[in-house]
């Protein structure tokens, strides 16, 4: 396993963290429960942007840039909603 295997593994376990701990956040009954939810989120996206970071800087992870007709598409789809 190389590093760039390594940083796809914990960037992907880290944002399936992310992910519980923004639904537990979302479904806590408690104040105290909702904000160390909060808590270890925030945490846990740093860790991701941290890592993100790390990868983007090896060129490991660059993101597909949007076309300009797939913009309007998405924007024609929501235009009318609300």
């Amino acid at each position: 396993m190389n590093d760039k295997e390594i940083l796809e593994g914990i960037l992907l376990t880290t944002k399936g963290v992310c992910d519980l701990y923004l639904h537990g956040s979302i479904e806590s009954s408690t104040p105290k429960v909702h904000q160390a939810f909060h808590t270890v989120l925030d945490s846990a996206l740093c860790m991701q942007n941290t890592i993100y970071n790390q990868m983007a800087g090896h060129g490991w992870y660059a993101p597909e840039q949007a076309q300009p007709q797939q913009l309007q598409q998405v924007k024609q789809k929501y235009a009318n909603i609300g």
